[in-house]
């Protein structure tokens, strides 16, 4: 065994989004199992940190950017604070300003760092639609581990999807919400969707957040017994253990898709005016679970599911009918 004292410590930046932040998870995860001379340190918002029960080997400090690290120049109260650790590598996976800045300090004082190829130019030729080059971009995950390889570590990812509780047979989650309107089949349509499930003899169970989310899924109870609304009710961790259990989950390009990863579950993902070539798969989950509609040659307009002005309002699922993504689901589930 390797003392602890003898290992490098390697810190993590990542500050948002939630869905990004979650697949930093089974990369590092990965990256201990195939580097046991390594001590990972993420710095992310502390709601981030139930992300990593998961996995208790994984460091985690909360950074408050709302409050005691809201303002620029307290970043370097931050700095003070991550340079306590004596880290060895610093990793920015998020490459905006202030993670740039924290490794900027960390680098002008001669520790190694490395920052994020998001690969901008090759998103920008996917959603372009004069000259759209449609090619599978690589995964983002990959472009996470790459930043850890520049350090001279061995990391090959497995790309599967790992659980940590039994499945409970014929049960399946539906997170019919999203940031983006482009990437969120409507509402009256999944919960046709959701009936049709539970009539065919699944306990189906509702995810979303916000007041409004929880009202309207609330209501899709009265469809049937079966359908239960865990909006509002449970915490984010019992979520989490709850998304673990289910056979599949069904959901937008959206957290939810990587939160299920995460807890080892497989995911139908929709997908709408993004697309999976972006490299935003859900970790473990196959190509082969996304529905979308391959026709609309306009897709994708955009990488994160905000649309440009030509496209607002644009329907990305007027060819994907209740019924049709009814019958997409039962096919994959029966595979």
């Amino acid at each position: 065994m390797i003392s602890k004292k003898n290992k490098k410590r390697l810190l993590v930046l990542r500050f948002s989004a939630l869905g990004d932040v979650t697949m930093i998870a089974p990369v590092l995860n990965e990256l201990l199992e195939q580097n046991p001379d390594v001590e990972i340190y993420v710095a992310s918002r502390p709601f981030m940190e139930t992300i990593f029960k998961q996995f208790p080997q994984i460091n985690f400090i909360p950074v408050d950017l709302n409050k005691q690290y809201k303002g620029f120049f307290s970043l370097f109260s931050l700095y003070k604070e991550l340079k306590k650790y004596k880290f060895d590598y610093v990793a920015d996976l998020h490459n905006v300003i202030r993670s740039k800045f924290i490794t900027f300090l960390f680098k002008i004082n001669g520790i190694k760092t490395a920052t994020l190829d998001k690969g901008r130019a090759e998103k920008k030729a996917l959603v372009n639609q004069e000259n759209k080059t449609l090619k599978q971009l690589k995964l983002t995950t990959e472009r996470y581990a790459d930043v850890l390889r520049s350090f001279g570590f061995q990391l090959t990812l497995s790309h599967q999807l790992k659980s940590f509780i039994k499945k409970e047979e014929k049960t399946i989650g539906i997170a019919p919400y999203a940031a983006f309107s482009s990437k969120m089949y409507p509402l009256e349509k999944m919960k046709i969707v959701a009936e049709k499930l539970a009539n065919d003899g699944y306990t189906v169970y509702l995810f979303g957040g916000g007041k409004s989310e929880v009202e309207e899924l609330k209501s899709w109870e009265n469809l049937n017994p079966t359908i239960k609304s865990l909006a509002g009710v449970i915490s984010f961790d019992e979520e989490l253990q709850q998304i673990a259990k289910l056979e599949a989950m069904i959901s937008m390009d959206s957290a939810n898709m990587h939160l299920a990863s995460l807890m080892g579950t497989r995911t139908i993902s929709i997908w709408g005016g993004t697309h999976p070539y972006a490299g935003f798969l859900g970790y473990g989950q196959s190509m082969e679970d996304a529905i979308q509609d391959e026709t609309l040659t306009c897709r994708p307009t955009s990488i994160f599911g905000k649309d440009p002005e030509e496209f607002k309002n644009f329907d990305y699922f007027q060819n994907l009918s209740a019924e049709d993504v009814y019958q997409q689901i039962k096919t994959r589930l029966v595979k």
